[in-house]
């Protein structure tokens, strides 16, 4: 195996890591007015279930952006530049959530918090959609020219395969998300989204299993129909866990399923980077074969960041499964207190 490749796997691993862990996020995020509709106690549980870890599960997002930038800089020149709208919409989402979830409890007012519930709406439905788009786009091809440069408008995007794949994420997340909540609560809360996944259930199934298909006949190779098989599998233990009540078995098929159909995507990509659907030689590659464009960086470099890797991500690994461990029990909401914050008078003073 080459540095090249290795650091292609990484990445493909950092991004499955971000999708697993993020996507239940947006999922929560989605779902907070939903589950926790005309009870401000119940918002408050949703969104304590990922108090603790939201802000670390974006670490997976940076890190995996920081790979690319250092290990294949012509990809992530020509992907953040022509998919610079896009991606806007996915930070301006990013930063909306954080904002809303860091500050919605800082004031005492109805008002604010809506302001804030509408923050975390917006900053979970959109990067959902526009993550879906995006490596739907990766996958099947862009207009990339022989300077590297991405030619066309966002509506490009806006292909059925894309349009479809969006669908797919969004549909994920939110099922993940509601999995999540159920894994994390208890009474209430837990029995209502119990409610939600099994309204999700079918429609996500079919939407993903089409998308898929379409993906491994279009795009795949002879080996990506293992991870294609085993999103099936996570999808189906998820739905038969979800109806026995066993929340840890139902949250583990939907991880399952995200990260499967992650490593299709990547898979049916390999060995390009971001594939020329203007012509093939235009296209960058992990290693410049067949006449392609290396988007690699030189060896010295990956050498380098190798060694990083090595020692940096084990220490990563063990802190976020602690946390993880240590914010491991349900929530109810008896363990909601009673509203803090200052009232809205004092904080425009």
């Amino acid at each position: 195996m080459t540095l090249q490749v290795f650091w292609f796997i990484l990445i493909a691993v950092l991004f499955t890591g971000y999708f697993v862990l993020e996507g239940f996020d947006y999922g929560v995020g989605m779902l907070m007015p939903i589950i926790g509709k005309g009870s401000e106690v119940k918002k408050r549980v949703v969104l304590n279930t990922i108090g603790p870890v939201w802000d670390g599960n974006e670490v997976w997002l940076l890190t995996a952006g920081g790979a690319m930038f250092a290990a294949f800089p012509e990809w992530y020149a020509s992907v953040f530049s022509g998919f610079y709208l896009a991606l806007l919409l996915i930070l301006v989402g990013l930063i909306a959530r954080a904002c809303a979830i860091e500050w919605r409890s800082k004031i005492n007012d109805d008002k604010w918090r809506r302001w804030c519930d509408i923050g975390i709406g917006l900053g979970s439905w959109i990067p959902a959609i526009a993550w879906g788009l995006a490596f739907a786009n990766i996958v099947r091809g862009v207009k990339l020219d022989e300077k590297r440069q991405i030619q066309g408008n966002l509506f490009d995007l806006l292909n059925p395969y894309a349009l479809l794949g969006g669908v797919a994420m969004l549909l994920l997340f939110l099922l993940h998300g509601a999995m999540f909540i159920a894994l994390k609560t208890g009474n209430e809360v837990r029995d209502d989204a119990q409610r939600v996944i099994r309204l999700l259930f079918g429609p996500t199934a079919l939407v993903v299993a089409a998308f898929g298909i379409w993906t491994q006949l279009a795009y795949g190779k002879g080996w990506t129909w293992i991870p294609l098989a085993l999103a099936v599998i996570g999808i189906v233990v998820a739905g038969f866990a979800a109806t026995q009540g066993r929340d840890g078995w139902s949250f583990a098929g939907t991880a399952l399923t995200i990260a499967s159909a992650t490593a299709l995507l990547f898979g049916a990509l390999f060995p390009n980077v971001l594939p020329s659907t203007i012509d093939a030689a235009f296209s960058l590659t992990v290693d410049g074969r067949d006449g392609t464009v290396s988007a690699s960086s030189t060896h010295y470099t990956l050498v380098v960041m190798s060694w990083v890797a090595v020692v940096v991500t084990p220490i990563v690994l063990i802190y976020q499964g602690w946390t993880y461990w240590v914010f491991s029990k349900r929530l109810t909401m008896e363990h909601i207190p009673a509203p803090i914050g200052l009232p809205m008078e004092k904080a425009k003073n």
